[in-house]
């Protein structure tokens, strides 16, 4: 079972009563709140049980709502789900008047640090820099409906625990520490022009590693800074200065290092990856969660499926990277090669059966965006397939699925109240957030209309 390094006290919600639960003030510390933050602030809900009646509930799984259900709300997860009022006193009760509660949506490509399109030059800023500019896409991500987050690149230790205690009230996060890539890969971020030291490259984000053996311990280094999972960049990238898209990224051998090593942590890797090619290498030696995956083919999606592992596309970014004006002309081109195509990609996963997450890949002001990755997704998915990715599946990918992605007893309360059937009208979500009527987390309201 994982738990955070070192001789703290906090524990993930799923561990023995007694230790710290997420979302419960930390010993000596005042209670889960930050005034100031404009319509989210988080306001203590001093209720121990909240009771939801009228409720039209999409659990996650199901493509249909289950309608007039009572949901009860004890602390942070949700006690029961039933046709009638339980036989117990509450602490207040919230009519829904048939509105849908759903499950918070989950970001499975998220950057928290990424606040900057310029990596290389957000590499260079102080760490303390980074983290507070980290800090509001956080709060932002949280206040679009998004409960839960699994950052890609960067996010650490500091930043997780200062969500658990409270003092950033953005999603729960699951964070991969620093990505790890070869030199000359997608997250060396050198240019041509830069002479090799023996300094190497080791930012805020993204970390230089060659060979079998120094990748074995950057991989522990990350596991023993609480990562959840561990980062590969398997082949090319659009933003990376010096490596073709379709460049093969990382030896058979340094990727089984890799997962050989996550493995041992009962931990994963993911990996950003585009050529199918790769794709298959690297579900064969274990990777557990591809990223993009934008020029897979049939045949790849199928060693996908057949190894139960996972697809995460990350459609908007694309979209957004093309409005840019900031861009190079080689990324460009590199652009050009991966954009259009994303929705083939998903088709061609889903006639595969590969389970498909939902990610969003954004960087700086386009994290704006996030909530276009339903909109885009939905030109190929029904409302229920877009949301089943961004909730149930999601939770799979981040080893969850009990307590996240879902509505069930048992499960975190992290809830959206949508005034509508996004199942019947996604665009409640997406579009200006015109039916998101509030946002819970923990069962605490976040943020409400």
């Amino acid at each position: 079972m994982w738990k955070p390094p070192g001789n703290f006290a906090l524990r993930r919600a799923d561990n023995h009563a007694g230790e710290y639960q997420p979302g419960t003030p930390f010993p000596g510390l005042p209670p889960w709140s930050l005034p100031g933050i404009s319509a989210m602030t988080a306001q203590p809900n001093t209720a121990t049980s909240t009771l939801y009646r009228n409720a039209c509930v999409f659990d996650g799984h199901s493509p249909e709502l289950a309608a007039d259900r009572v949901v009860l709300v004890a602390g942070e997860r949700i006690e029961s789900i039933t046709e009638f009022h339980p036989e117990r006193a509450v602490d207040r009760e919230i009519d829904l008047k048939g509105k849908t509660m759903m499950p918070g949506l989950i970001d499975c490509h998220f950057h928290a640090y990424a606040y900057d399109v310029d990596v290389a030059a957000l590499e260079e800023m102080p760490a303390s820099y980074v983290a507070q500019r980290g800090r509001l896409l956080m709060e932002a991500a949280l206040k679009r409906g998004f409960t839960t987050v699994r950052d890609a690149a960067g996010a650490d230790y500091g930043l997780w625990r200062a969500v658990e205690e409270g003092h950033v009230v953005g999603p729960r996060l699951f964070y991969a520490g620093k990505a790890l890539s070869q030199t000359g890969g997608h997250g060396d971020m050198r240019g041509a022009h830069i002479e090799a030291c023996n300094c190497g490259s080791n930012g805020n984000l993204l970390e230089v590693v060659d060979g079998v053996e120094a990748i074995r311990i950057a991989v522990r280094e990350n596991l023993r800074r609480g990562a959840h999972q561990i980062k590969l960049m398997l082949s090319g990238g659009v933003i990376s200065a010096t490596d073709p898209i379709g460049m093969p990224q990382y030896s058979r051998d340094e990727i089984a290092a890799a997962v050989d090593e996550a493995r041992r942590r009962d931990s994963y890797v993911m990996a950003h990856v585009y050529p199918a090619e790769v794709i298959t290498q690297a579900v064969t030696l274990g990777v557990r969660s591809i990223e993009h995956a934008n020029l897979i083919d049939s045949a790849a999606a199928k060693v996908v499926a057949d190894h139960d592992a996972f697809v995460v596309p990350t459609l908007v970014t694309y979209e957004a990277l093309g409005q840019h004006s900031g861009l190079s002309g080689t990324a460009r081109a590199k652009l050009a090669a991966v954009r259009d195509q994303g929705l083939q990609a998903v088709e061609i996963c889903k006639h595969a059966g590969v389970r498909l997450g939902l990610g969003t890949d954004l960087m700086g002001d386009m994290h704006v965006h996030q909530l276009d990755e339903l909109r885009i997704r939905s030109r190929v998915d029904s409302p229920f397939e877009v949301l089943h990715s961004a909730t149930a599946v999601n939770a799979a990918i981040i080893q969850r699925p009990l307590d996240l992605g879902c509505v069930r007893p048992g499960a975190l309360a992290d809830l959206l109240i949508i005034d509508g059937n996004p199942l019947e009208d996604l665009s409640l979500i997406y579009e200006g957030q015109k039916g998101m009527h509030s946002i819970i987390k923990g069962g605490r309201e976040i943020f409400s209309h």
